[in-house]
């Protein structure tokens, strides 16, 4: 395929050289399920595809790999439908080898900017995806090294990507609500206790308790006790009869009905008691954590008093669902909307177009809906790229898509009304509990922000404590602060989505086309 031969370690300062090159069909960001299935489909529809990928291999948070040390005999035995990622990951490895398809891993995407406007004729502006590679990344590139060993790029070297399209399939990360004590040892996120098991074969704990909300919670309870650790409880502060609200989107998933089911009779072969209505409020521990008090919430998730006990443990897996990764889309301006957990989402059309011209998305940045959600997705937004810029027929097999996208989204919104996060948590938190870990700014600062400083929003909680402003930029502590200021979490609208060395940034202004427009800022619809 053609691609700029200056795309991956071209210094900064002389990136303009490349681009008269001719740019690739379509850049897809990230290689988990949604951006591995559309990589692959549009490859195979003709188009030339760049997937850039900040992981060492595809997969994604969903796929992970066991490291290559621990030589993992079977790796599957961790995962649900590993036959698909296979079966994907063989597709992605002969469309590399044919020269179809550029694969580049250990590449972190720091923003993305129309090169030019839109020709006559032409769908949308050329866009320039700005990336910033790992030390290793040519470790990590599978055939692909005969065309840059002569260059010195192992120390975060710039990479430019230009591209006729862009899908952003950025994923999400962990809804983290603190308690007292969620900063001792031991105290994990529930997606980072399945990451330590299916990447590194550990557990966190030998007694595992699982708390907070929402499916995830059962698969790492399910996975953990699969693999040997004791598990006192799943504590999920939500109520699974809540479901039964929507019986539609249920009955037009029995797929998801049985992995409940599933996930049910593992933990029940285990011996795991299963809380719903209740919420670990606090941890204890010295050195680490030691045990945890669990009490009964309201509907509300306010702590019913009487209701407390202590559960002992020595590690506790906890998240409060998932919240899309944005800041690519809205840094160009993508509109997005609510979901039913009041977590902002990119708005899509029926071809998973965003509100920009030129720019897809797929997969958990839409709404959180899980792995299916996200192949069905990412296939669909391929065919229809092909579609646009070749004029490539959709196939019978798009109405099927459809409907699977249709039917797994609504499933997803009634997912995310269920495990809406109360807002009555905020009355487990003591003024001295640590909510922003990175500035060590507690509970009582932010409320003496809001209630006598007069902050009405996360914005000006910000500004007059630091909270948020240390190294994580507010993707910990963000959804808590912003509950804590009265509002629901604003989309991510920062300029750069990683850190980028100074010298990448100075090199834009050269870089940039004349008289380039700014990206509008992002709608709410």
């Amino acid at each position: 395929m053609t691609t700029s031969r200056s795309e991956r370690g071209t210094p900064p300062a002389t990136a303009s050289t490349t681009t008269e090159e001719a740019p690739c069909d379509l850049a897809v960001v990230g290689a988990g399920p949604a951006g591995l299935a559309a990589a692959v489909t549009a490859a195979g529809l003709g188009l030339r595809v760049t997937l850039l990928d900040a992981g060492e291999r595809p997969g994604g948070q969903y796929y992970r790999h066991p490291a290559p040390g621990l030589r993992a005999a079977r790796p599957q035995a961790l995962h649900h439908h590993w036959q698909t990622f296979t079966r994907l990951a063989r597709r992605l490895r002969a469309h590399s080898a044919a020269g179809r398809l550029r694969h580049l891993p250990v590449h972190h995407v720091w923003t993305v900017l129309p090169e030019r406007p839109a020709r006559p004729g032409e769908p949308a502006p050329v866009w320039r995806l700005h990336a910033v590679a790992g030390e290793d990344a040519d470790a990590h590139t599978p055939g692909d090294r005969g065309d840059r060993g002569d260059r010195d790029d192992r120390d975060g070297t710039a990479v430019t990507v230009r591209a006729r399209t862009v899908l952003l399939a950025t994923g999400a990360h962990e809804r983290q609500l603190p308690f007292p004590g969620w900063t001792l040892p031991g105290v994990v996120g529930a997606g980072g206790a399945q990451a330590m098991l299916k990447s590194g074969l550990v557990l966190p704990g030998r007694r595992t308790v699982v708390a907070g909300s929402g499916p995830l919670l059962l698969a790492v309870a399910s996975a953990l006790a699969t693999a040997g650790a004791t598990v006192p409880a799943v504590v999920e502060a939500a109520a699974y009869p809540a479901y039964g609200r929507r019986p539609g989107a249920l009955l037009r998933n029995p797929g998801k009905l049985a992995e409940g089911a599933a996930h049910g009779a593992t933990l029940l072969r285990h011996g795991v008691r299963v809380l719903t209505r209740h919420a670990v409020t606090a941890a204890h521990g010295a050195a680490r954590v030691e045990a945890v008090t669990v009490e009964r919430v309201d509907r509300a998730w306010r702590p019913v008093p009487g209701s407390a006990r202590r559960v002992p443990c020595d590690a506790v897996a906890t998240g409060h669902g998932l919240v899309p990764q944005l800041e690519l889309a809205t840094g160009l301006g993508c509109a997005t909307r609510r979901t039913a957990d009041g977590t902002p989402a990119l708005v899509l059309d029926g071809e998973q177009r965003t509100s920009v011209p030129g720019v897809w998305s797929a997969g958990e940045t839409g709404g959180i809906g899980g792995a299916e959600l996200a192949l069905a997705e990412g296939e669909l937004a391929a065919r229809t790229i092909a579609r646009v810029l070749h004029g490539t027929p959709l196939p019978p097999r798009t109405a099927l898509l459809r409907a699977r996208r249709d039917r797994l989204r609504a499933f997803g919104e009634v997912m995310a009304g269920v495990h809406r996060p109360g807002e009555g948590w905020t009355a487990w938190l003591h003024d001295t509990t640590p909510v922003c870990r990175c500035e060590e700014v507690p509970a009582g600062v932010i409320r003496e922000a809001v209630g006598e400083l007069g902050a009405r929003d996360a914005r000006a909680v910000k500004l007059l404590t630091r909270a948020g402003m240390g190294w994580c930029q507010g993707r910990v502590c963000g959804a808590a602060l912003a509950r804590l200021a009265g509002t629901d979490p604003a989309p991510d609208r920062r300029p750069l989505s990683c850190p980028v060395p100074l010298g990448h940034l100075a090199a834009l202004p050269r870089e940039g086309p004349p008289n380039r427009a700014a990206p509008p800022h992002p709608v709410d619809r």
